[in-house]
This record gives structure tokens, C-alpha cells and sequence, in this order.
């Protein structure tokens, strides 16, 4: 991709357990919960984890024949995506479109805390979900 992708944002993991999941991490490393939602469109609860610059988003599955479900029964808890930080989400996918990668979304969407995000599909990605984030100036991480 161009200069238009930008450092990593997140890592994401799934996790049954929002709650004990925080504790965990809270436990070992220095992070705080800056953003906790519940988002029916994507029938997932998550939080935000950051702290010296790095952030672990938390994913919680509300649907049981939803995405993150079937995605967590199949792999476990554990590592779920990387997001890498663009300024312009719905630019970076008709680059990768052009690029031939295959697209999850077609077009930005909502995500947590209200930023436009998209997904590329693994078989694009060396067999890793991938997700573009259109970050704000102050979250260049």
C-alpha cells in the first residue's frame, strides 16, 4: 500500500468474558479502558485498551451464530485482528481493491467509538483479518 497506511492502531482479540478479560490484561500489563460499547449492528461488546502508546481492543460476542461467535468456536480465545491506522478508510480499500486484495467491506462503517472502520479478508493478508482505521490526527500511534 501507499504512504496512505499508517502504523498499526490495535491488535484485537476475542474473548467469552469482557470483565475477566480487563482484569487479566490490567493485571500484567499498564493499560486502561478508554472506551466501552455495545454494538448491535456488529452484535459484539467491546472495550478499548491503551496504554505508552499501544491499545488491545477486547471483543465479546453477543450473537451466537454472529461472526465473532462462530470465529471464537472455531479458534478459541485469543488473537483476532490487526488494524493499521489510514486517514481516509474509503480511499485505502479503492487502493486495495485496485491492488486485487479481497475486501470484507466494500465501504467504511461504524465501528468502536464511532470511528470508520473496514476489514480485509485474510486471503489477502497472509492469513491474518486486517483492519483499516480512520484514526484521528491525535491517534497517529
Amino acid at each position: 500500500m501507499s504512504a496512505a497506511l499508517g502504523p498499526i492502531h490495535h491488535v484485537g482479540y476475542v474473548v467469552a468474558d469482557l470483565d475477566a478479560a480487563v482484569a487479566e490484561l490490567q493485571r500484567t500489563l499498564p493499560l486502561e479502558v478508554t472506551i466501552r460499547e455495545t454494538m448491535e449492528a456488529q452484535g459484539v461488546e467491546a472495550v478499548m485498551c491503551e496504554g505508552g502508546g499501544a491499545a488491545v481492543e477486547l471483543i465479546r460476542p453477543l450473537d451466537p451464530e454472529g461472526a465473532i461467535a462462530r470465529f471464537m468456536e472455531k479458534r478459541g480465545e485469543g488473537f483476532h485482528h490487526v488494524a493499521f491506522a489510514v486517514p481516509d478508510v474509503d480511499a485505502a480499500l479503492d487502493e486495495l481493491r485496485g491492488r486485487g486484495a479481497e475486501l470484507i467491506d466494500e465501504h467504511g462503517r461504524t465501528g468502536l467509538g464511532g470511528h470508520v472502520v473496514a476489514f480485509v479478508h485474510p486471503r489477502s493478508t497472509l492469513g491474518v483479518l486486517t483492519e483499516l482505521i480512520e484514526a484521528g490526527p491525535h491517534e497517529g500511534r
